[in-house]
């Protein structure tokens, strides 16, 4: 009797235990589901732009005990849910496959909802309309490296080792002011106008294969709206990506083979620069700092060639916030555009790759819209002169 009354103990204490563990799996469910449908609700855009994803994230904090997780809530998986939703909300797609030999310096030009950019080595200035998706282009006989808009109507552009202006409508172009001119194997390459109307641009030496170059022949310029040009440094090795803070008194600027976006000091009545340093150094993965541009709350994007990404950075902490990978590895440009500036554009190479690479990477030399970042960015200043 008294065997038999333990063995029915027994079981009834596993059935117990099962019932208590079964109860236990449903309210972990039940937590790990709400606390995604309850992050859903409260950020229906990136959590990225709230607190960082290896930080702590509120919206995964019981509202009942504030300070301490949910009991059972087992946070990697939250985090990994998390950067799924972030990562779903942002859209990449090929909008014109150009196969650009190398195309940078994009801008966006309000006036006709078309997008400006360059394809250097093939020598065309090329406008592509997001209304009618069809492209003009023009091309001038040296290698074109930017092009921005013009207060007065029409474009300039950087060509060979001149600042030039460019009428769209009949095609010609007139040379404003001509710079290195003792060193016959440079070219300028990015450039963008400044918050006066200044048009800032960097040369360098010609390259005998992407990235390869005699070191320290290029310099930085400014065309200033009355035609002049002023000399900032020499020694740079591939002048490139440049924006200004929105308060107008900080210049960033990329000198590619340094690894790293610097900072200046900006005075924006004189256009002077000072006090060079330091606002993030590149890791490895990340590659070469090609062109850059600067959204509404004042964080830089920065293309990486040969990364194949676009990186977000916070100029004043130094650190990366956000790395939007693309199907191409020679990302090498970027700017905000669409109706409301919501839209990102990159620019690409294929110059450099091989058959393989290009079979792997079809839409290589192609324009990139990114959608779903979350932040807008700023209209491009005009030129001045």
């Amino acid at each position: 009797m008294l065997r038999r009354w333990q063995s029915a103990f027994k079981a009834y204490l596993s059935r117990v235990s099962y019932e208590k563990k079964r109860k236990e799996k449903k309210r972990k469910k039940q937590c790990i589901e709400g606390n995604l449908i309850k992050t859903k609700i409260l950020f229906p855009f990136p959590v990225s732009l709230i607190c960082p994803i290896r930080g702590w994230d509120p919206s995964l904090q019981s509202r009942k005990m504030p300070g301490r997780k949910l009991p059972g809530f087992p946070r990697p998986r939250g985090f990994l849910e998390i950067s799924r939703m972030i990562m779903s909300s942002v859209k990449i797609e090929c909008v014109l496959p150009e196969n650009c030999r190398c195309g940078e310096s994009p801008v966006w030009e309000e006036a006709s909802d078309s997008l400006l950019f360059v394809d250097i080595p093939a020598k065309k200035v090329c406008r592509w309309d997001s209304l009618s998706k069809g492209v003009q282009q023009v091309t001038v006989d040296a290698p074109v490296s930017s092009v921005a808009l013009r207060q007065s109507g029409g474009y300039v552009a950087t060509i060979g080792t001149k600042f030039c202006a460019l009428n769209w409508e009949d095609q010609s172009v007139a040379v404003l002011a001509t710079v290195d001119k003792d060193k016959k194997n440079n070219r300028f390459n990015d450039g963008k106008v400044d918050p006066a109307g200044r048009y800032f641009a960097g040369t360098m030496a010609e390259e005998t294969a992407p990235a390869v170059l005699e070191r320290h022949q290029g310099s930085l310029y400014s065309l200033f709206p009355d035609h002049h040009v002023e000399k900032y440094f020499d020694q740079v090795d591939i002048s490139n990506g440049l924006d200004w803070s929105l308060d107008h008194k900080i210049f960033y600027y990329i000198d590619s083979l340094s690894y790293s976006v610097d900072a200046f000091d900006y005075d924006l009545q004189t256009g002077k620069i000072s006090n060079r340093r330091s606002v993030y150094k590149l890791e490895k993965e990340e590659q070469i700092p090609d062109g850059m541009c600067i959204d509404a709350e004042g964080k830089l994007w920065v293309a990486c060639y040969n990364g194949g990404r676009v990186i977000r950075l916070d100029p004043e902490t130094g650190k990366r916030l956000q790395t939007v990978k693309l199907p191409v590895d020679k990302t090498t440009s970027c700017c905000f555009g669409g109706k409301d500036y919501s839209e990102m554009y990159v620019t690409c190479a294929r110059d450099g790759m091989d058959a393989e690479k290009l079979l792997q990477q079809p839409q290589a030399g192609g324009i990139f819209k990114i959608t779903g970042l979350g932040v807008k960015g700023i209209p491009p200043y005009p030129y001045a002169g």
